[in-house]
């Protein structure tokens, strides 16, 4: 479940970086990336590197800053802090493989957390 949330909160984000350029652009984008490069708006979470090569062969060196405002786009879904190296320069495939393990590590400790309240409540009640 938390891995197809991540997907969706992605392929949102994407959505949203596109769409920066218009939603024309943005529908003749996919309609290209499916064409060209075989790469469907779904597949998007699971082919990150050859939609980020995709998009770097499309846009040239301005691929860079739709890549920034993509992943701005989902950290802000996300949500919460997310840790790399400070003295590397992240590529889009890399930033996403961050934030979905931040992500799903997040989703796993508020289920751990959620299991632990509804295991409290019942050994209240019980007693």
């Amino acid at each position: 479940m938390s891995k197809r949330k991540f997907e969706k909160l992605l392929l949102v984000a994407v959505d949203e970086g596109l769409s920066s350029l218009g939603e024309s652009s943005r529908q003749a984008i996919y309609s290209y990336l499916d064409k060209n490069f075989r790469i469907k708006r779904q597949e998007i979470p699971r082919k990150i590197e050859a939609f980020a090569g995709a998009i770097e062969n499309i846009f040239g060196q301005g691929a860079s800053l739709l890549e920034i405002l993509i992943m701005q786009k989902l950290h802000d879904k996300v949500g919460q802090q997310i840790k790399w190296q400070t003295s590397k320069d992240l590529t889009l495939a890399e930033y996403v493989s961050v934030a979905k393990q931040s992500f799903l590590n997040k989703e796993e400790i508020n289920e751990e957390q959620e299991e632990f309240v509804q295991c409290k409540q019942i050994l209240t009640e019980n007693q």
